[in-house]
Order: C-alpha cells, then sequence, then structure tokens
C-alpha cells in the first residue's frame, strides 16, 4: 500500500546534472531506509545509493561516491538523488525503493540517458 513515484529523468549531456525525485505516499511510517537502484539493459540491477529514514545515515556505491548525493524531505516525504559529473556510464533506469518490516516498495523508474 505504499506507493513511490519518480520523476526527474530525462537526457542530459556528458558532465551535466540531474536531480531525481521520489514521492511516498500511502503508509510509510514502518520505513527503515529508502534508496535509488538502477539497471542498464542486458546488466544487472545494483545499488546506487541508501539512506535511513530516521537518522539520515547514508551509504554509495563506490563507483558514484562524491558524484552523487542522496538526501530526503521528511516534510515532503521525498527522496532525492542528485546527480553531477554525469557519464555515459550512468544511463540507466533509475528506481527508488522503500525498505519496510519484512517487505520492500518499489517504483516504476525514471529513465536517465547520458549522451556525449
Amino acid at each position: 500500500q505504499v506507493q513511490l513515484v519518480e520523476s526527474g529523468g530525462g537526457l542530459v549531456q556528458t558532465g551535466g546534472s540531474l536531480r531525481l525525485s521520489c514521492v511516498a505516499s500511502g503508509r510509510t511510517d514502518d520505513r527503515n531506509t529508502m534508496g535509488w537502484f538502477r539497471q542498464a539493459p542486458g546488466k544487472e540491477r545494483e545499488l546506487v545509493a541508501r539512506i535511513w529514514w530516521t537518522t539520515g545515515e547514508t551509504t554509495y556505491a563506490d563507483f558514484v561516491k562524491g558524484r552523487f548525493t542522496i538526501s530526503k524531505d521528511n516534510y515532503l516525504n521525498t527522496l532525492y538523488l542528485q546527480m553531477s559529473s554525469l557519464e555515459p556510464e550512468a544511463t540507466a533506469v533509475y528506481s527508488c525503493t522503500a525498505v519496510h518490516s519484512g517487505y520492500e516498495s518499489w517504483g516504476q523508474g525514471t529513465q536517465v540517458t547520458v549522451s556525449s
């Protein structure tokens, strides 16, 4: 009963920036963490970043550390992924996830394409 809706994806040139947003609605009071995953065609889905909802503690994949920043707005019930210095390797579908007690919720994803 938790709905996650991503937005902010699109086409950007190498070196550009994008900010992805994920708005959560429904029963969201049992969240432990929220995060971003990405999946490129023919590749496995991989974790990009995760944030602990109550504390704000964050973790990042090694390949994006220093270029991507995960954050949240409790008032707006929104998760963000700020991406800078984008390279073509970042092209993928980015999905928002919320980890609850015993289950996970997923958004449908938003496409990010980085061109030369």
